[in-house]
């Protein structure tokens, strides 16, 4: 389901496109800076926000589930799969989300969704 490190595809469709625009790249630099001197937990826990954000991130547009996360808009399978029923879709909240634990190597049984990136980008702050 994944391909190996590195993986240009997911690279160039997934982050390229979001890293231009200049508040989600923003977004990544400051997750990125807020793990700098934390605690092991505490940069966990972003990890995983990051992860079910920047990576596998769900927001609603128009009243439609969309995905904008990089390991999404780079699987063909799990894009579909995301915005189908099949997988359970919580309200993306960080102290929760950062605690959920997921799969590396097969679709995510569970992805989080918020109102927007922008949300999102402000319920980490």
């Amino acid at each position: 389901m994944y391909t190996p490190e590195p993986d240009i595809c997911h690279e160039l469709i997934g982050h390229v496109p979001l890293f231009a625009d200049p508040a989600f790249a923003q977004f990544s630099q400051e997750i990125g800076l807020a793990s700098l001197g934390s605690p092991d937990e505490y940069v966990e826990k972003l990890a995983t926000c990051y992860w079910f954000t920047v990576e596998f991130g769900l927001c609603r547009q128009n009243k439609e589930l969309k995905a904008y996360g990089a390991g999404l808009l780079s699987s063909f399978g799990e894009l579909q799969y995301c915005v189908s029923d099949k997988p359970k879709v919580l309200p993306f909240e960080p102290s929760k989300t950062g605690e959920q634990k997921y799969p590396i190597t097969e679709y995510q049984p569970i992805y989080f969704e918020s109102d927007s990136f922008e949300q999102a980008m402000e319920q980490m702050k």
